[in-house]
């Protein structure tokens, strides 16, 4: 399922809207998702754009992204608990997308092994205590299905990466997960993309990531002695920094961290978007 914008230019700004022809009313009104669309501030490349404000990434023509506020009302409107401070960047036809959000961690040493089926077990448990939230909310709960991809570390890039597969309310969802290390914080980029295209979207948005850059002064290799460290390794990145529940057991406190980590972490549900949308396509403008 897609769905696409026109881009109308109104005079320095192009703003991309959402306008589904065969939503619409017998009036040709416009529904009240499209209208909300309308309200958000696309911002399109090409052009050099901030996320997270420690970080810039080239976006070429094709992309749009979304400042932290209006990310947080797209977030909110497709029933998401999202992250404070996150951008959404991705492709203007919307078959993928990321979410940028800086993470004030202090550096974190990269010398660590990961136990992939330890972490997994830590974050199975913390999705069944996030789903409280979910539950509270009305909303579909969440389960973890296993690893589509274990979490993976490049010391050339300083990049930790890693796939879960989930389901809720009968869809499968995968969220390619990116960790950016810098000098005092980690940047999360969040993939988000449905299953059946999951590889070319990966493939898309690390061509985009050789685009993103650390400010001056933030970058990984900037790191001093005496700079603010982080109480935790590569592991806990994955749980939310939630180490204590791989190395020292499950509790309530650790687990809540982890859940509200997946939940945050599984931003958007691509079916909440096929409930809305379901036969709404319409070519590309």
């Amino acid at each position: 399922m897609t769905f696409t914008r026109t881009i109308v230019a109104l005079t320095f700004t192009l703003l991309p809207v959402a306008l589904f022809a065969q939503d619409s009313g017998d009036d040709g009104e416009l529904t009240d998702a499209q209208r909300f669309y309308q309200s958000l501030n696309w911002e399109a490349g090409p052009g050099n754009f901030d996320v997270t404000n420690f970080a810039t990434i080239d976006l070429p023509e094709g992309f749009d992204r979304l400042n932290e506020s209006d990310t947080a009302r797209l977030m909110d409107f497709f029933e998401n608990p999202g992250s404070v401070g996150e951008f959404y960047v991705g492709p203007i036809d919307e078959r993928w997308f990321a979410l940028f959000s800086y993470e004030d961690t202090g550096h974190v040493e990269d010398d660590e092994d990961i136990d992939a089926d330890a972490l997994l077990d830590s974050i199975r448990a913390g999705t069944e205590v996030g789903n409280e939230e979910r539950r509270r909310r009305g909303w579909a709960e969440m389960n973890i299905v296993g690893w589509q991809s274990k979490p993976a570390y490049s010391d050339q890039t300083n990049r930790l990466s890693w796939a879960i597969l989930a389901e809720s309310a009968g869809e499968e969802i995968v969220n390619y997960n990116t960790r950016l290390l810098g000098r005092t914080g980690v940047i999360s980029a969040v993939l988000v993309a449905e299953p059946a295209i999951l590889d070319t979207s990966i493939a898309e948005f690390e061509t985009l990531l050789e685009g993103f850059a650390y400010n001056p002064g933030q970058t990984c290799a900037e790191y001093k002695p005496g700079d603010k460290l982080a109480t935790y390794g590569l592991a806990a990145l994955v749980t939310g920094g939630a180490a204590v529940a791989v190395t020292k057991g499950l509790n309530s406190g650790t687990l809540k961290a982890i859940g509200l980590a997946i939940l945050a972490g599984f931003a958007f549900l691509w079916g909440r978007i096929k409930r809305l949308f379901r036969g709404k396509d319409t070519p590309s403008a």
